[in-house]
């Protein structure tokens, strides 16, 4: 029985791994997408916005 014990561990782990994986790609695309590249987009701009914002500032 220790061989059980042993392996339960892994086996448990393994199984979550599956399933984050199966999540993150199942969640790809579609209606998400568009959500996703707007959060994007906008961190991306603001990103840039403070950077140029920045750089004038120690101009």
């Amino acid at each position: 029985m220790d061989y059980v014990a042993a392996l339960l561990p892994p086996v448990v782990m393994a199984a979550f791994f599956i399933g984050l994986v199966v999540t993150i790609i199942k969640s790809q695309g579609g209606p998400n997408k568009a959500k996703e590249d707007a959060a994007v987009d906008m961190a991306m701009s603001r990103a840039e916005s403070a950077r140029q914002a920045q750089h004038t500032d120690g101009v």
